[in-house]
């Protein structure tokens, strides 16, 4: 087994090579347009497949589909390169490509769930702000404490509803919630899901040991993500590879320094991750491309400004393949000065004009060699790919495939109870219940309304039975009318028998004494 790939030969026929062992410290290849990277990148995923490196690559322009065609003489002049560098085993050969598409219409579909995704990669794909972020938080922290699973927009987008439904008890728990930032959330979901965003979500996710795996002769399959749809939407597209680079580092085991990488990762138009990326998620990217070359990855970052990828991430590319730059601009002129001072010197080179003066198909190289310092950097006449330069037919990319390995597994779109339909489920709940309560509200009022009548024609019967009784004590206590006619005539008798004795004694009285007197 070979130890190191071919790059090209030096303006001193010295050959130019890149450590396999080396492989996984990452690399850099820059160059301003038509200056030869995606050949250049061609020729590297070549070699790590031939050495039993599976690659993944994204295809922005189309042209990197030939790798599943053996070349030919027709290209004119890959042999006559080969010739030229005394390359002895050239031989056109077809890769063992696989092709990948987000909307599935140029190869088998790749998803992932929202879950997978997280809420830092979903924010910074929505274009969220900090408040923002917090709330998609809260969200993905409840769905995580209740058991709802998030794996498709409409998950989602229900999780959302149910925080503004809900937004005082859950801001009572897990901090502020307003309607209004769940609505500004809910209107990005609404914009993604217009730039074709729904197709990335779902299931069956992507398993990821399936782009890790070789063919029957031993070769690195190579991944192709079909992306000139995708790249209609930048921040999709970055996203994506972000994520699948976090997958990769969450899902691999530790392997230390290999002889070789697990798998090897190229990230064209790299600065599309890094535009407007917030702290925090470019914190993420340098501490995933910091901490995989340890599960035995190596990340190759593809651009045409080397100036593009932040220093604190290119500070750990240690192999360079840098082609030409134009000092069309002062933004032009600072990257060549930039791309010259982080090559380690040749006494032989003025890095910063040769960067100007390079030609197609030719780079500045420099690698880590096998004690990992960087060699003296080299001018180098890169060598040919040995598949197709250049795009495939629809008919032979449909060929390629229907005769993958994965075919029919990723297809069909499988939709499982997930977030959704459980909250779905507990609205339907809370309204049946929230209808009971009413009711039984209702009737407890109307309860209320019989027990206090009741109580009132009680109370009312009671007055009356007591007004009753004390006309009927009254009645016992006066004397009837026959009594009230007796005792009237008892009354008068003794009324006049007392008148009549009285005069009787009244007049005796007054005979006496006046007989007394008068006699």
């Amino acid at each position: 087994m070979t130890d190191s790939l071919f790059i090209g030969l030096s303006d001193e026929d010295v050959p130019q090579s890149l450590v396999l062992k080396r492989a996984n410290r990452h690399g850099l290849i820059a160059g301003a347009t038509g200056t030869g990277k995606t050949v250049t990148l061609q020729g590297l995923a070549e070699g790590f497949s031939r050495a039993g490196v599976p690659v993944f690559l994204s295809d922005v322009k189309g042209d990197l589909a030939g790798m599943a065609r053996a070349g030919s003489e027709a290209a004119g002049w890959t042999g006559k390169r080969a010739l030229e560098l005394k390359i002895a085993d050239y031989d056109y050969e077809a890769m063992p490509v696989v092709f990948w598409d987000l909307f599935g219409e140029q190869g088998h579909p790749i998803r992932t769930t929202i879950s997978e995704m997280g809420p830092l990669l979903l924010a910074r794909l929505m274009g969220l702000n900090d408040t923002q972020e917090g709330v998609l938080s809260i969200a993905f922290k409840y769905a995580d404490d209740n058991g709802l699973l998030l794996l498709d927009l409409k998950d989602l987008q229900a999780m959302l509803a149910w925080c503004a439904d809900n937004a005082g008890e859950l801001s009572a728990q897990y901090g502020n919630v307003t309607k209004a930032s769940v609505g500004s959330i809910q209107r990005q979901l609404l914009t993604l899901e217009s730039q074709g965003g729904a197709a990335f979500f779902g299931e069956p996710a992507l398993d990821i040991s399936d782009f890790i795996a070789l063919d029957d002769k031993g070769r690195g399959r190579v991944n192709i993500l079909a992306a000139d749809k995708l790249m209609q939407s930048p921040r999709l597209y970055a996203t994506f590879l972000l994520w699948l680079l976090a997958e990769l580092f969450e899902t691999l085991p530790e392997v230390g320094d290999p002889d070789k990488p697990r798998l090897v990762f190229f990230f064209d138009e790299a600065h599309l991750l890094f535009d407007e990326a917030p702290d925090a998620l470019l914190d993420k990217v340098e501490q995933v491309v910091r901490l995989i070359r340890s599960k035995g990855v190596g990340v190759y970052f593809v651009t045409q400004n080397p100036i593009d990828i932040p220093e604190k991430v290119a500070g750990q590319l240690g192999n360079r393949v840098q082609h030409a730059l134009r000092a069309f601009t002062p933004r032009d002129a600072r990257a060549i000065k930039s791309a010259s001072e982080t090559f380690r010197p040749n006494p032989r080179l003025d890095v910063a004009r040769v960067i100007t003066e390079l030609k197609v198909g030719e780079a500045l190289v420099s690698t880590l060699m096998p004690d990992g310092a960087p060699s003296p950097v080299e001018r180098t006449r890169i060598a040919p790919p040995r598949s197709r330069v250049g795009p495939i037919t629809p008919g032979e990319r449909m060929d390629v495939i229907n005769a993958s390995p994965y075919a029919g597994t990723y297809e069909e779109l499988v939709d499982r109870e997930s977030a959704h339909e459980l909250l779905l489920l507990k609205r339907e709940e809370r309204g049946a219940q929230a209808e009971a309560e009413k009711q039984a509200a209702l009737q407890a009022k109307l309860d209320a309304q019989a027990a206090k009548e009741q109580a009132r024609v009680e109370a009312q019967r009671q007055r009356e039975a007591a007004r009753l009784e004390a006309a009927r004590a009254r009645a016992a206590a006066r004397p009837t009318a026959t009594q009230k006619a007796v005792e009237a005539a008892a009354r008068s008798a003794a009324s006049s028998l007392g008148r009549q004795v009285a005069g009787s004694l009244g007049k005796s009285l007054v005979r006496g004494i006046l007989g007394s007197l008068f006699k």
